[in-house]
């Protein structure tokens, strides 16, 4: 499936897009030393929270598509080196909003939770 929307998002922050088809996206985010806040090696929930973003927004693949709510929960810490995957599915289609089940995980489930996405008639920067 073509990709059509975040297509200029950074695979070094967000994860990568290795499979994305109707309704389904899986992004590979591999974590590294930057991505740290302490010496323990314990990665900021943002990245994970991008890598799911990212999989939420491609399994939707509009390319206005905007997220507008998401309800989410950590479920584990995770540790520089590991690699993130985060998987989303569309579960149910509105007109416009569209709501998306997400997971994140390494060995284990690191995150989980819904994300609502819009899609506007333009880009939501367009005048």
């Amino acid at each position: 499936m073509d990709v059509r929307t975040h297509k200029l998002a950074d695979g070094e922050l967000v994860g990568r897009v290795v499979e994305a088809g109707d309704g389904y996206a899986r992004v590979v985010l591999k974590t590294t030393d930057s991505m740290a806040v302490d010496e323990h090696g314990l990665v900021h929930g943002g990245f994970t929270f991008g890598a799911a973003d990212l999989a939420a927004m491609v399994a939707v693949n509009h390319p206005n598509v905007v997220l507008y709510k998401a309800e989410v929960r950590f479920t584990a810490p995770v540790r520089v080196g590991e690699e993130v995957t985060a998987e989303a599915t569309v579960t149910t289609v509105e007109n416009k909003k569209i709501t998306v089940g997400v997971r994140a995980f390494t060995d284990k489930t690191v995150l989980e939770g819904v994300m609502y996405c819009y899609i506007p008639d333009r880009h939501v920067l367009e005048k």
